[in-house]
């Protein structure tokens, strides 16, 4: 599993061969079991992670209702903007949805990393910049487009997800009822006959 954080590295900026060796020695791997969490609302969100496997959902709670608002799978960051803020105590959860494996990061790791070799900080700054556009695209769609084009986007740009999760999680990351994404499904699939 080593190798695809590695390689995660260097599709973004090729690497010598000490730089992935200094990835691979810093990886802290972790493992959760489904329905583990990663954080919840309220704690402190210092850490990182990589998803090496698995699936991560991340919501939030009103009014008692849970919002999906995320879903993090394979060579994805789950990056808590909250780590940024002044209060960096967070308010959302991160659970598993299946069980899930992932390279734990943290300031103390990255920093040693970036005084070792200063270009990683270049590195990482184009994650997170990949990241927050990946959330920024996520929220312009979430008000600009309708149900179903957020779903036919979904399709489109992450497949695998709608088998992976359950229906009324993907409903609410959509922003809608169970039933109405059952009938977007039927109605999508009655026009692709």
């Amino acid at each position: 599993m080593g190798n695809k954080f590695v390689s995660y590295f260097s599709k973004i900026s090729p690497l010598s061969k000490e730089e992935s060796e200094a990835i691979a020695e810093s990886m802290q791997t972790k493992y959760f079991k489904k329905g583990a969490y990663l954080l919840q609302e309220g704690q402190i969100s210092a850490n990182t992670y990589f998803i090496l496997e698995g699936c991560v959902r991340e919501y939030i709670l009103t009014e008692g209702d849970e919002k999906t608002t995320n879903f993090f799978t394979e060579e994805q960051w789950a990056i808590s903007l909250n780590n940024f803020a002044t209060d960096n105590t967070a308010k959302h959860n991160w659970v598993c949805v299946e069980e899930t494996t992932v390279v734990v990061g943290d300031e103390q790791q990255a920093q040693a990393l970036f005084k070792r070799f200063p270009r990683f900080e270049t590195i990482s700054r184009t994650i997170m910049e990949a990241a927050f556009l990946e959330q920024k695209e996520a929220l312009s769609s979430y008000y600009t487009d309708s149900p179903e084009q957020r779903y036919l986007k979904l399709i489109k740009s992450r497949p695998g997800l709608i088998q992976r999760v359950p229906q009324y999680q993907l409903a609410s990351y959509l922003g809608i009822q169970p039933e109405s994404l059952s009938r977007i499904r039927k109605r999508i699939a009655s026009n692709t006959d």
